[in-house]
């Protein structure tokens, strides 16, 4: 099954300094009826406006992971961890037993994030962040672990949550392939571009709720980028 939510159907906010799209209930955009899919409970697709950011706000009891679609965000909590965040590169933070943070687009331009949220098997333990690149050119044309609470997943980045996030970047009429147990919530975002999902087009920043599918063949329909969450 899947359920194809158009970007224009998304609820949102609009702060002068951030235009928000929200795939599920977030903030004043309160939806009982779409509270997350399995354990991915926020999906927020973000434009912040130069030199404007989100100044030191409290998380705990969350997986927090950002993918930079354009421009940079520019990081620093309460750990005193800081660290710069480009497009193509991913940063995640598990906010554990509690953390403060501030994320600021220092940059001359648009930044352009998605912003993902993923509850963790087992509340509170030690908040952590870390950031790495992941070359947009070392996935191309197959789906890549970026954060993952798998240990196979050698190379992505730590969470503390069942769950994986994948991406991938397509040219036009390439496939990739995944097989989830049929038993996993998917949720597919296309950062640019446009895909088919078993036969389902998916156009940008639109999203893809699949459930019960024993096989994904995406394919492109023109040169794409995507982000795919598994999770429980």
């Amino acid at each position: 099954m899947i359920e194809l939510r158009p970007f224009k159907t998304l609820g949102g906010a609009d702060h002068g300094w951030l235009k928000a799209k929200h795939h599920f209930s977030f903030g004043s955009h309160y939806d009982p009826g779409n509270m997350g899919h399995g354990s991915l409970r926020v999906w927020n697709d973000d434009e912040i406006a130069p030199n404007t950011g989100f100044p030191a706000h409290p998380h705990r009891d969350m997986e927090i992971i950002t993918y930079v679609r354009e421009g940079a965000i520019t990081h620093q909590d309460s750990l005193g961890n800081t660290g710069r965040t480009e497009a193509g590169d991913v940063q995640v933070m598990s906010a554990g037993s509690g953390v403060r943070h501030s994320e600021y687009n220092l940059e001359p331009k648009i930044t352009r994030i998605f912003q993902i949220w993923i509850e963790p098997t087992q509340p509170g333990g030690q908040p952590t962040w870390g950031a790495r690149p992941f070359p947009k050119s070392n996935r191309s044309g197959k789906l890549v672990p970026i954060a993952s609470g798998f240990k196979a997943d050698n190379d992505a980045l730590p969470i503390r949550a069942d769950a994986r996030v994948l991406a991938t970047t397509l040219k036009r009429g390439e496939k990739a392939e995944y097989a989830p147990d049929k038993a996993r919530h998917l949720y597919l975002v296309p950062a640019a571009g446009a895909v088919e999902v078993n036969g389902v087009r998916v156009n940008a920043r639109d999203g893809a709720a699949i459930r019960d599918e024993a096989k994904l063949t995406i394919t492109a329909l023109e040169d794409s980028e995507l982000v795919l969450v598994d999770a429980a």
